[in-house]
């Protein structure tokens, strides 16, 4: 299920974690893992407006545990990085 955030300029963020469309099943989730980071997952953050989605790591409880802060600012990071390249 999608986590929706809004960040400071009314963007709306829908981030899921990747492949999970796919299923639950333990392959599903593997394909979703960082490497060998241990408990970390890619997510996709897709935004409300004309911004590119983003592609974040989080830990594996972010869905619950990780304040919408937190997860705001993952995605500036993130788009930040992107810009820079």
């Amino acid at each position: 299920m999608p986590r929706e955030v809004t960040d400071g300029d009314g963007i709306k963020w829908s981030c899921i974690q990747a492949f999970a469309g796919l299923g639950k099943d333990p392959e599903k989730t593997e394909a979703a893992r960082v490497g060998d980071s241990g408990n970390r997952f890619h997510v996709t953050c897709t935004p409300s407006g004309g911004a590119k989605s983003v592609r974040i790591e989080l830990p594996g409880d972010w869905e619950q545990a990780l304040s919408d802060e937190a997860l705001l600012r993952a995605i500036q990071q993130q788009r930040a990085e992107d810009d820079s390249h």
